[in-house]
C-alpha cells in the first residue's frame, strides 16, 4: 500500500483575471510585472548568488534589460527562470497571481468545507485510491454535518477515486463523499485487506471560513500527573492571543508534561513560532531562540528572535518546562520544524511520528510597490511573489536538514487506526504517554507505506514559514 501525501485542505478560487487576459496593452502590462519580479528577486532572493541572471551587473543598458524582460511569455516563466535548483534546493518559492486571495488565506480565511484528507492506494492496486478524513476543522461545514476523523471514502460524486482525478473532484465547491469501510480480514497483513464501498454518502458545500489554528486543548491525568495536549495547526499571528489563552488553560491546570501536536501544521509566522517557544518554556527570557540569515547583500537584515515574556503588552503564559513531546508527520513543516530545532538546544524535545518536511527557509510576500511592501501597490495587476529570503537556524547556527527532522520515536499513521485526537489510545498520543510513564515504546505497525510526490495543485496557500509582511520587516531590507 502506498500513501499519497496530498494535502487537500482547499484551493482558493482566483476571482481576479490577470492583466494578460483583460488588457489590450499586454506588452506593457507584462513588462511592468516582469520588471517587478526581477527587481524583487534581485534584492531579496536567498539564492541570488547562484542565479547569473540576478547579478547586479547582468545588464549593460536599459535596452538590454528591457529586451530580457520582454523575452518571457508570462510572469510565471520569468519567475521560474530565477529559481535555484527547483527540485532539490528551492522547492518552496512561488508566484501569486492574486495577492488579495492569498492574504486572506494567510489570515486563515478561505473557501472551505473544513476537511483535510490523506490518500492511499487501495491494497493491491496501483491506480485505485481511497481517502481518509484526517482532520475536521472546528465549527466548519463538515463539523456541523457530523463528519469525523478516520472516516473512509473511495468515490466522490459516485466517481471512483484515482491518483489523477483527486484534484478535479475535490476542488469543486460542492461535492458528495461516497463512504467505504476498511476490512483487514482479521489479519495483520496488508495483502488481504480490502476497501468495501457502502451506500452511505454526504454532500458538502464550501463556505468562507476562518480557521482558529488552536484546534484542541485537553488535560489528561496520567498516574496522578497532568499532561497537557495541544493540537496546533498553523502559526497564524492573528491568533496569538488564542494560543496564549490555550497555554493559560494549561498553566492553570499545572501541567507537568506537554504533548504539542504539530502533525498537520505546515508552518506560518516566524514571530509566532518564537512566541510558542516562549510559552513552552519561560526560563530563557531574553536569550536567542532562533535566527534568520539573509543573502550576502542583505546581511544588515539578519535577525535574532529571542525568548520573550510578553507580546503586544500581554504577558505570556509560560509553562517553564524542561521537556516537551512534539507529534509530527511529513506534513509538519517550516515554523513547526523551527520550533523543534530551536527548542532542542534548550530543553529535551521528544519527537514522535514521521520525518518532517525539511524546510529551513523563510519567505516573505513582496508586492509591486516602491519598497515591495503592502503600501502604494501598483493597481494595474494583482501579482505578488513569495520568494525564500532567509535561512532559519537555531542559537548554535544549525538548520533543519533538507530531508527533515527524524523522530526519536517513529510511528506512522495507518488507515486501520487513525484514532481520535486527544484520546489516550490514539497511537501518537499513546506513544507519548507510554514514554512519560517510562513503560517503553508503542509498537510500530509492520506496514510499509510508500509515498508518492505531493500534488502541488492541491496545496493550500498558507504552507511554509513566512515573515510577517509589515513595514517593519520590509524596512530591514536594503533596496537600491
Amino acid at each position: 500500500m502506498r500513501l499519497l501525501k496530498l494535502c487537500l485542505l482547499f484551493v482558493v478560487a482566483l476571482t481576479f483575471t490577470s492583466c494578460f487576459e483583460d488588457r489590450d496593452d499586454n506588452a506593457i502590462a507584462a513588462s511592468e510585472i516582469n520588471d517587478f519580479i526581477w527587481k524583487a528577486m534581485n534584492a531579496t532572493y536567498l539564492y541570488k548568488a547562484e542565479i547569473p541572471d540576478l547579478a547586479n551587473n547582468r545588464f549593460n543598458s536599459d535596452e538590454e534589460y528591457s529586451a530580457y524582460l520582454n523575452n518571457f511569455s508570462s510572469p510565471e516563466s520569468i519567475f521560474e527562470s530565477l529559481i535555484y535548483d527547483r527540485d532539490v534546493v528551492d522547492r518552496f518559492s512561488f508566484i501569486i497571481p492574486n495577492y488579495i486571495d492569498f492574504l486572506q488565506s494567510q489570515q486563515g480565511t478561505t473557501l472551505s468545507n473544513g476537511l483535510e484528507f490523506n490518500f492511499y492506494f487501495k491494497p493491491g492496486s496501483e491506480t485505485e485510491v481511497f481517502g481518509i478524513i484526517r482532520l475536521v476543522l472546528n465549527n466548519s461545514v463538515a463539523d456541523n454535518q457530523g463528519l469525523q476523523r478516520g472516516q473512509i471514502f473511495d468515490a466522490v460524486n459516485g466517481v471512483p477515486l484515482t491518483e489523477n482525478n483527486l484534484g478535479d473532484l475535490l476542488n469543486q465547491n460542492t461535492y458528495t463523499l461516497n463512504f467505504a469501510n476498511y476490512n483487514d480480514n482479521g489479519t495483520p497483513e496488508v495483502e488481504d485487506d480490502s476497501i468495501e464501498s457502502t451506500s452511505n454518502s454526504i454532500s458538502l458545500t464550501k463556505q468562507v471560513y476562518t480557521e482558529n489554528p488552536v484546534h484542541q486543548v485537553n488535560i489528561i491525568d496520567v498516574d496522578g500527573e497532568n499532561v497537557g495536549y495541544l493540537v496546533y495547526n498553523g502559526f497564524n499571528g492573528s491568533f496569538n492571543e488564542a494560543l496564549n489563552n490555550a497555554f493559560g488553560q494549561l498553566q492553570a491546570n499545572n501541567v507537568q508534561h506537554l504533548v504539542l501536536d504539530l502533525r498537520y501544521n505546515p508552518g506560518g509566522s516566524v514571530n509566532t513560532a518564537a512566541l510558542l517557544g516562549s510559552m513552552v518554556t519561560g526560563q530563557f527570557n531574553g536569550q536567542v531562540y532562533s535566527k534568520l540569515v539573509y543573502n550576502e547583500t542583505q546581511q544588515a537584515a539578519n535577525t535574532n528572535f529571542n525568548f520573550v515574556n510578553s507580546f503586544d503588552g500581554i504577558p505570556i503564559n509560560s509553562l517553564n518546562l524542561s521537556k516537551v513531546y512534539v507529534l509530527t508527520t511529513a506534513r509538519s513543516a517550516s515554523a513547526s520544524e523551527l520550533v523543534i530545532n530551536s527548542l532542542d538546544e534548550y530543553i529535551d524535545v521528544v519527537q514522535i511520528g514521521d520525518n518532517t518536511t525539511g524546510k529551513t527557509q523563510a519567505s516573505i510576500t513582496l508586492f509591486d510597490s516602491p519598497n515591495f511592501g503592502s503600501n502604494d501597490i501598483n493597481p494595474n495587476h494583482t501579482y505578488a511573489i513569495q520568494p525564500l529570503v532567509a535561512n532559519s537556524i537555531n542559537v548554535n547556527d544549525e538548520a533543519v536538514p533538507s530531508n527533515g527532522l527524524t523522530p526519536d520515536i517513529e510511528l506512522l499513521e495507518i488507515p486501520r487506526n487513525y484514532g481520535t485526537l486527544g484520546d489516550i489510545n490514539e497511537p501518537l498520543l499513546a506513544a507519548a504517554i507510554l514514554d512519560i510513564q517510562g513503560l517503553g515504546r508503542y509498537p510500530q505497525p509492520q506496514i510499509e507505506l510508500k509515498t508518492i510526490k505531493e500534488n502541488t495543485q492541491l496545496k493550500p496557500f498558507e504552507d511554509g514559514m513566512y515573515l510577517d509582511p509589515d513595514n517593519m520587516t520590509i524596512s530591514k531590507l536594503q533596496f537600491d
